[in-house]
């Protein structure tokens, strides 16, 4: 079945945000997009075929919350990350992102401080500075490529008045999968300096073999209490357009404001293509992601190697989960304030520039290898020449 995923299928003109849009965000338009993270497969023929049988039905009147989907989520939950939650605990919105601003808007007031970990996913900085509130940042550790928590500097951020952290589990864009005893600790400080915690888990079920995701939330009763947890089908079965997430929210209060601030902000309102592709989706779809799976690690595999025997100027910091590379480039004979254009205009391809994730990025670039292998190995022989022609 990965013979699936090898097919190249033409984006172009459907309104796609990666393909449409290079050059409005990269100044060329003929170049090889491998920068926003969704992928370039069809998604689950289930999910296509749901799609059109709820279209047939003709009529696409108001929606609600689904009763239906929310049991699925709560059999996905317990099946994939050991997780049993309740169905009242669950809000639908339109996207995580959404769900993260409803969040702040909902437990913070203007001026209060969020922390977050550095570098990191970039619309956490608009959702946090749009919405007025002091943006405190506890900047991970780089030790020979592999990034850890600095918790002393974390201790001291939370002790000074931090309102709200926002954890990126699994993180993007570095790929971490965080350790049992880490997010123990990372609950333990938010309880003993009062800080609300929310967990971003959307790439939970992108996770390669030999590490495993463990929901923040699932740790004990009071972490459960003190958390949101905001998950979505989106990534991992390529609906993103479709836009469907959930809120996870055991504490009665927490989930009281919660919904009252996404129906003040009238975003309470679902897709009903959403709605139907998510039920599909977390019911039918597990061999399908098993696949997917498979097909990741390989081209993961081909990305390092890559790497490692043709440009070993730049090193691959290897993702546990997600399907994205952060890419170090520091050593490029180049200015680093250079290095996107380098890319677009040197390379041909369209990355993410590694600045956007915070300061820590400068140098960086992040790379989605989830494509057809013909594509992913375009892109890796452009970056090649381009850096051949560097005199490296």
């Amino acid at each position: 079945m990965t013979v699936f995923f090898d097919e190249v299928i033409d984006r172009k003109n459907t309104a796609s945000l990666k393909w449409d849009c290079c050059k409005q965000r990269f100044n060329k338009e003929d170049i090889i997009p491998m920068w926003v993270a969704d992928m370039d497969f069809k998604s689950p023929d289930r999910i296509i075929q749901a799609i059109i049988k709820r279209a047939e039905h003709g009529v696409y009147g108001y929606t609600e919350s689904s009763e239906k989907l929310a049991r699925t989520i709560m059999n996905w939950l317990a099946k994939k990350h050991q997780w049993n939650v309740e169905k009242s605990w669950i809000v639908h919105t339109p996207g995580v992102v959404t769900s993260l601003n409803a969040a702040i808007l909902s437990f913070t007031n203007v001026g209060d401080k969020i922390l977050m970990q550095t570098p990191i996913y970039y619309p956490f900085y608009s959702s946090i500075q749009d919405n007025l509130r002091e943006l405190v940042t506890n900047p991970m550790k780089n030790i020979d490529g592999f990034y850890t928590m600095d918790f002393d500097d974390l201790e001291k951020k939370l002790a000074h008045g931090v309102r709200m952290m926002i954890l990126c589990s699994p993180h993007n864009p570095i790929g971490r999968v965080w350790r049992q005893n880490e997010l123990e600790k990372v609950a333990r400080l938010c309880k003993k300096y009062n800080v609300i915690l929310i967990s971003d888990e959307i790439h939970s079920d992108i996770v390669y073999k030999g590490y495993k995701h463990i929901p923040i939330a699932s740790l004990g009763e009071e972490e459960c209490l003190n958390s949101i947890t905001l998950i979505s089908p989106t990534k991992t079965f390529n609906i993103a357009g479709l836009c469907q997430s959930s809120a996870i929210i055991a504490n009665e209060q927490y989930r009281r404001k919660f919904k009252n601030t996404i129906n003040r902000t009238g975003a309470g309102m679902l897709n009903i293509f959403g709605l139907e592709a998510a039920d599909t989706a977390y019911s039918c779809c597990e061999d399908w992601l098993e696949e997917l799976m498979s097909y990741l690690q390989s081209n993961l595999d081909i990305v390092e190697e890559y790497f490692e025997k043709h440009i070993p100027q730049i090193k691959v910091i290897k993702p546990e989960a997600t399907y994205m590379v952060w890419l170090d480039c520091n050593q490029l004979p180049l200015e680093m304030e250079k290095l996107k254009d380098f890319f677009t205009f040197n390379a041909g391809i369209g990355l993410n520039d590694g600045i956007t994730f915070g300061k820590e990025g400068f140098g960086f670039q992040r790379l989605n290898f989830a494509c057809p292998k013909t594509l992913l190995m375009e892109g890796l022989e452009r970056i090649e020449k381009a850096v051949t022609e560097l005199g490296m």
